[in-house]
This record gives C-alpha cells, structure tokens and sequence, in this order.
C-alpha cells in the first residue's frame, strides 16, 4: 500500500503549524512541519508526491527565497505561498517564480484545502510522469549503440529501408535490430514506441 501524499508546512509560527498540521491531517494528507526555511532545505528528500504550503516572511531564510532556492536545485513541489503582509509586488514575484497560489491571513480553511488538493493532484502527475521517465530510461540504458541508433531513426518517421540505406546495412538487418529494440523498450509497432517515449518526455 502507497503511503499518503504529504504536505510539508514551513512557518515559524508554533500555533500556524499546529492549525494547518490538523487540517491537513483532517483532509487524509500527511503533515510534515519545519520552523524555518533552512531546516526543511537540509531534510528535504523526495519519496513520493508532495507540495509545500510557506510562509512568506521568516526570520532567517524567507519562503521566496526558499522558493527561489527549489527552483535552482530542480526541486518541483507545487507550491502555496501564506502571508500576513501580502502586496502585490510580493503576489507577482511568488507567482512569477512558479507558486500556484498566495494566500492571506487569515485564510478561509476550505480555500486553503482546495489549494493544498489542487497541488496533490499536480505533484501526483508530476511524480507519475517521474517514474515513467526513469523506467524508460532504465530501458534505454539496456540497447546497445546500433539499437538506439535505428531508434532514432524510427522516431524520425524513417522506415526500415530508408534506415538500411542510410546505414549500409540490408533490410533484414535493420528488422533485427529494430525487433531487438521493441522487445527491449516494451513496444509492440510504432505508434506504441511514440507513446512511450511522449510519456517519458520531461516536457
């Protein structure tokens, strides 16, 4: 059985973290809490779908900076911004940065589900399409040189005699490598082998 998706909340505030720990909790999320934006940036490590609901202003490390320092380490948690001195300048360089949402206190407590759900729902996507590429690229690592270079060649839309001749070989030998590669990468004919690789697609 999968664990639950977590929610990781980082406020400085005791009694905050006490209140959306419970409510998260209340939702069937799991609830990780951090007093400061440094301590969840040393224990972060990804284990399964996530998002991150941050305070904005701390002391300390402050949860745009925070959002800025995900960003350069390829960290992609959905996001949820809460503030008590929101701005619009503050609003627009959250958002800019990637945040789904930025919230005031305080906050209605069904307008902060919704948003803690909404993120679940992506970072379920996000984790899905994760594994899909490192499944795919776990397939990869198994062709030899020759078979990823008729793969290629097949994803260009190049057939198995425009393959033979582009690579001196016969028609037969292209069938084989061509077979060798499908059984390895799990594709039954091409449009399979297109959608595996569309759903291994980072983009």
């Amino acid at each position: 059985m999968e664990s639950k998706p977590t929610v990781y909340l980082v406020d400085d505030d005791p009694a905050i973290l006490r209140v959306l720990a419970e409510l998260v909790e209340l939702i069937e999320l799991k609830a990780e809490c951090y007093r400061s934006a440094n301590e969840f940036l040393k224990t972060y490590k990804p284990t399964g779908p996530a998002c991150l609901v941050l305070d904005v202003r701390m002391p300390g490390m402050s949860g745009l900076e925070l959002q800025k320092e995900l960003v350069k380490s390829d960290i992609t948690l959905p996001i949820i911004m809460i503030t008590g001195h929101g701005d619009v300048r503050m609003a627009v360089e959250a958002m800019s940065a990637g945040a789904l949402n930025l919230l005031e206190k305080p906050f209605r407590t069904q307008e902060l589900c919704d948003n803690i759900q909404q993120a679940i729902r992506i970072a379920e996507e996000r984790w899905q399409h994760r594994r899909q590429r490192e499944e795919f690229n776990s397939l990869m690592a198994d062709l030899t040189p020759a078979e990823r270079e008729v793969l290629d060649l097949v994803l260009a839309g190049k057939t198995n005699k425009m393959i033979a001749e582009q690579l001196g070989l016969s028609v037969r030998a292209i069938e084989d490598r061509r077979g060798r590669m499908m059984k390895k990468l799990g594709a039954t004919n091409r449009p399979c082998l297109l959608e595996l690789v569309a759903a291994a697609d980072p983009s």
